[in-house]
């Protein structure tokens, strides 16, 4: 029936491996798995994907506040070096203010090499890493990447590199960070919510300096 339509259905494409947890580097403990989160930046997860292209593959690294959802470092690359986590992690810290987070990820080389943990705990940074073959540990991050390739990088032909490092930052600034809608967010879009955050807690300042005028 399929072929009288002319209905092709989508192939299902070998499973590209993104984590080398096979490395000397200090593995560290889950510090999240029982932790209630009450607001930004208490926790952001990581997580590295990849994006297929005529030549091969594209990989893609991001963080997510997991309070608001929002992408809050991002960047494409064309190998899985320990410096395209590093650049991500910096344009996090970069655009953030951070007090007692937690940074979760899993056990990759990425993640535990020297330099991203030493920039870690230069910035006194809890770090934390789900176990091996346990990715529901990390379901904020995993749950990001599904939706990105489901709305995102199913829909294009991605064919070099320039095409994914100009598509990506649109669908991230412009469509998931400021109009997709959460329901665990009230039916907002992460920017918006944070947004309000802002407005909840500066009101709330004012009323309790209110109160000693």
């Amino acid at each position: 029936m399929m072929r009288q339509l002319g209905i092709q259905g989508r192939i299902k494409r070998r499973y590209t491996v993104t984590t080398k947890s096979r490395h000397s580097h200090c593995i560290y403990s889950n510090f999240i798995k029982e932790k209630t989160v009450t607001g930004i930046n208490q926790v952001w997860c990581s997580d590295i994907t990849y994006i297929r292209i005529l030549t091969g593959f594209v990989y893609l690294a991001v963080i997510i506040d997991i309070y608001s959802r929002r992408i809050v470092g991002y960047a494409p690359g064309r190998t899985l070096s320990p410096e395209l986590t590093l650049a991500v992690l910096k344009m996090a810290l970069a655009t953030r203010k951070i007090d007692h987070l937690i940074h979760h990820s899993d056990q990759g080389v990425q993640y535990a090499s020297t330099d991203y943990t030493n920039l870690l705990k230069e910035y006194g940074i809890r770090i934390s890493m789900f176990a091996k073959g346990n990715p529901y540990d990390n379901a904020f991050a995993e749950s990001l990447i599904k939706t990105l390739k489901q709305e995102e990088v199913y829909l294009w032909q991605y064919e070099t590199f320039s095409d994914v490092a100009e598509r990506i930052p649109y669908f991230i600034l412009d469509v998931y960070d400021r109009k997709r809608l959460y329901t665990a967010l009230g039916y907002r879009p992460p920017e918006e919510f944070e947004s309000l955050l802002t407005e909840n807690a500066s009101t709330v300042d004012e009323e309790a300096k209110a109160l000693f005028v």
